[in-house]
């Protein structure tokens, strides 16, 4: 049985090596960090080079042989910048334990990682296999092939961001649609020869009306116009603006309704032509039955450990949107704790042991589905 002495020095080890998304050399450095890690508990590891950005990297048990397992999925880069270090320290205070990206993800991450090592030290033949992404923080455009590629080699996905509101696990997350819609009009002297100008501006903000009013809470749909530029002076008539446009998507079907939205925008000016561009860019992680099943099996293991398993849906994002809708997926089973992304970041020390004994056991659970 693991200690949570134990757990943080092996989290401690990972949060003093900064791997801020586009510092590839620190990413690099914490990804040779895992791989020795790994490797000296008999795993074979692979090296996926990532365009601008440290590897990915795959680590998959001795025993692998094509059947249809449990993946693992983390990401070992982080929002805060280089140097973050020296202002927020690794420390502990009480049951809190803070440092960068301490809580997302790299508790929840070196927590699968000794789950799973137990696991190799047991011997027991379960094909796992846990990867590694070096991208999830600027929305995984590197990653996302080999994550689909990947869920589609398994049959349970457990993906290790952090539990929320006091421990609970996720079992659907939004989808996120992103468009950039343009407007041309016609320039002119705001004085002299207003009624020749037609207004890009004026045509957007009209457009903007139209679009946030799709907002449906009711329907948890949210849509947000959360950037508009334009014009070139006060004086002139604008003849450009451009707005950037994010949907949050509860279903596949709302997210058709929002498309088909966007695919029909026409303007209220004849005068002004509109461009739109973009779509969805992580789609809806909804609970099917499948997940449904799986969250009570989880529950169940949480009870024989000693604590209550809650779920939730979010409208948050992450690289489990892409695995949903391919293979059965729990995500947020990584450690309780909040101020992710903040100077406060911090884990509850009271978590790393519930949570690397949950995960412990959904890996067996999975190789039983195998």
């Amino acid at each position: 049985m693991s200690t949570s002495e134990e757990l943080l020095e092996g989290i401690r080890a990972w949060v003093e090596i900064e791997s801020h998304t586009p510092d590839v050399a620190g990413v690099q450095r914490l990804v040779e960090l895992v791989e020795a890690e790994y490797r000296a508990l008999g795993a074979e590891t692979e090296h996926v080079p990532a365009e601008g950005h440290g590897d990915h990297l795959i680590v998959r048990a001795p025993w692998n042989d094509g059947r249809r397992g449990v993946l693992i999925l983390s990401h070992l880069d982080t929002v805060h910048p280089k140097g973050s270090l020296a202002d927020m320290p690794f420390r502990v205070e009480g049951d809190s334990a803070f440092g960068p990206g301490i809580y997302d993800m790299k508790g929840g991450a070196y927590v699968a990682r000794h789950a799973l090592g137990r696991i190799l030290k047991e011997e027991r033949e379960i094909p796992v296999t846990h990867l590694f992404v070096s991208d999830e923080e600027v929305g995984s455009p590197t990653s996302r092939p080999l994550i689909e590629k990947l869920a589609h080699e398994a049959d349970l996905v457990l993906v290790t961001e952090p539990a929320r509101e006091g421990g609970r696990i996720v079992t659907a997350r939004k989808g996120v649609a992103r468009y950039v819609v343009e407007a041309k009009g016609r320039p002119a002297h705001s004085g002299s020869r207003h009624e020749d100008g037609r207004s890009a501006i004026r045509e957007l903000a009209r457009q903007l009306l139209k679009l946030d009013a799709l907002t449906d809470y009711s329907r948890g749909l949210t849509v947000n116009v959360g950037t508009f530029n334009g014009g070139t002076g006060v004086n002139v008539v604008p003849a450009f603006a451009r707005i950037e446009v994010e949907a949050r998507v509860p279903t596949v079907a709302i997210s058709d309704e929002v498309q088909a939205v966007m695919d029909g925008l026409t303007p209220f000016d004849p005068d002004v032509s509109l461009t739109v561009t973009g779509g969805l860019n992580r789609p809806p992680y909804e609970k099917s039955e499948a997940i449904a099943a799986v969250f009570e099996a989880a529950k169940g293991f949480a009870s024989e450990i000693g604590f209550e398993l809650k779920d939730l849906a979010t409208g948050g994002c992450s690289d489990g949107n892409f695995t949903a809708p391919i293979a059965t997926t729990l995500d947020g089973l990584g450690v309780d704790g909040k101020g992710g992304h903040t100077d406060y970041e911090q884990l509850y020390v009271s978590s790393l042991v519930p949570r690397e004994a949950l995960l412990y056991r959904l890996i067996q659970y999975g190789g039983e589905r195998a």
